[in-house]
């Protein structure tokens, strides 16, 4: 990625260090404060950076229900970045935060929103170590002012002491904190009558909807817009437990997007062109076959295994060996098999390097190891000399201690939030969502998140509050420039749309 020329920053204009005092062993908040400015495309944007943990409380009750004060709960760990002289009322704020479960939000932060970001490269040009920043002339601080939150167990947010970290490891209460960290910072800050907006990526989208109605039932607080990075809002369009089949589906057109990208079906026709074909396929006369099961004939299984090898640059007899049913980590392995390479799970534009090139599944996802280390070198730099918020804490990157992540609320059936959204956006009409996908995205295929939204059985009169842009990249699209230019547009142009219906 190259640098900007109509980029240029000050940083670290002042800084100021909060740390309250305290009675010993009590839970504060530690806050650092600077000031930067950042000029994007001739326009010069001061801002304020806050960098710290806010401690969550609740409330608590005795056995007769009578209120006996706050307990201290939790330390989360924020960054925020809010223009200076503006019209608090006016001005929107967007909370925004990244999935896993386990994951805190530097990849918003530092790939797509802030208003600085890492410099990586992209699939087959990756820069390598040492990594460095750079100002981000696409940061959506030109539009909206910006809160990353960090889940409990996540980046430095941790539970405080005499707490049991696995309270937090779940569906239910991560929402529930997140949300009630939304409304504790809106209150502070003194935000309550501006616009606001979530945006999450990947389990984040989850979050997203479940926030919608947490928000809204338990706060009071009604949202301008959601934006949905990488969605998934219903876990059975990706389960591929035996006998349910629609994960296969909503799979095959990225096996498809991914053949074509790695030149297996010819450089002829069009990426959109064989998606077409791919989607009428998959919805199709493939959806079909698989709902039939055993009572497909032989010859016409053939006649799909052999459709389906077209499509997706697999060999027929393979596709049938599979029952019709090809695996995604098989898939990731046997497509590039004959080149020795492996195609990634995050983003099918990256390739690796396995052990050996038998086997049914990857060593590891390429595309996986190509971001971790460029973002977390990048940000715990920042964050101690930048942001000058400083902790001895290991920064938790797609952390293993939030497994294993509690789904009580849906035991015996699948995890599904859609529902949730749906009754937001039913309740407050003025709602607008955003559905972002990446065609490369084996980890929340794009239609995927297609087929959910078509299913929300969302009032008709209310399905113009819905927007779908598509990107020529992965799960994070933005690691990808073309499309990192255009997600800032069309960011923009969401926010722009969502918080004008508000003012009409």
């Amino acid at each position: 990625m190259s640098d900007s020329s109509d980029v240029q920053a000050s940083h670290e204009l002042e800084v100021k260090v909060s740390t309250p005092e305290k009675p010993t062993g009590e839970a504060h908040d530690e806050v650092s404060v600077t000031r930067h400015s950042i000029t994007v495309n001739g326009q010069t944007l001061n801002y304020t950076a806050t960098a710290g943990t806010m401690v969550l409380p609740e409330e608590k009750h005795g056995k007769e229900g009578e209120f006996e004060g706050h307990k201290p709960r939790a330390r989360i760990f924020f960054v925020a970045y809010a223009l200076d002289e503006q019209d608090a009322a006016s001005r929107p704020v967007t909370f925004a935060y990244n999935g896993g479960p386990g994951s805190p939000a530097l990849w918003l932060h530092l790939g797509l929103l802030g208003p600085r970001r890492v410099v990586m490269g992209d699939a087959g040009e990756l820069t390598g170590p040492p990594y460095r920043l750079t100002d981000n002339e696409f940061t959506l601080l030109t539009h909206s002012d910006l809160v990353f939150i960090d889940p409990v167990s996540t980046g430095y947010s941790r539970v405080t002491e005499g707490e049991k970290p696995g309270e937090f490891h779940g569906f239910k209460k991560d929402i529930e904190s997140v949300g009630d960290f939304i409304r504790l910072w809106t209150s502070r800050a003194g935000r309550w009558l501006s616009p606001k907006f979530l945006i999450g990526e990947s389990y984040g989208t989850m979050r997203s909807a479940g926030l919608s109605g947490y928000l809204q039932e338990r706060h009071g607080m009604f949202l301008s817009g959601i934006m949905l990075i990488s969605t998934i809002l219903d876990y059975a369009t990706v389960d591929i437990t035996p006998g349910h089949d629609l994960a296969y589906v909503t799979h095959l057109p990225t096996q498809v997007a991914t053949a074509w990208y790695h030149g297996k079906l010819g450089k002829r026709r069009t990426l959109k062109g064989v998606l077409r074909e791919a989607e009428a396929f998959a919805d199709g006369e493939y959806a079909a076959a698989l709902h039939l099961g055993a009572r497909l004939t032989p010859t016409a299984r053939r006649r799909v295994a052999q459709k389906y090898a077209r499509l997706t640059g697999l060999g027929t007899e393979f596709v049938l060996q599979n029952d019709l049913r090809v695996e995604l980590m098989k898939f990731c392995k046997e497509l590039l098999r004959d080149r020795r390479l492996t195609v990634g799970r995050l983003d099918s534009r990256f390739t690796g390097l396995d052990r050996t090139a038998g086997g049914s599944a990857i060593d590891y996802d390429p595309s996986y190891a190509a971001i971790l280390g460029p973002y977390t070198a990048t940000f715990n730099h920042y964050v101690r000399q930048e942001l000058k918020f400083q902790s001895d804490l290991a920064y938790e990157v797609l952390s293993g201690r939030t497994r294993p992540w509690s789904m009580k609320e849906f035991e015996g059936r699948h995890v599904r939030a859609a529902d949730t959204l749906r009754s937001a956006m039913h309740q407050n009409p003025h709602l607008k969502v955003l559905n972002a996908a990446g065609y490369y995205d084996f980890a929340t295929p794009y239609w995927a998140a297609r087929h959910t939204l078509d299913h929300l059985q969302l009032d008709p009169g209310l399905r113009g509050n819905i927007r779908e842009v598509f990107y020529e990249a992965g799960h994070m699209m933005y690691v990808h420039q073309p499309s990192l230019a255009q997600q800032a547009r069309d960011l923009s142009e969401f926010i722009e749309w969502a918080r004008g219906d508000g003012q009409s």
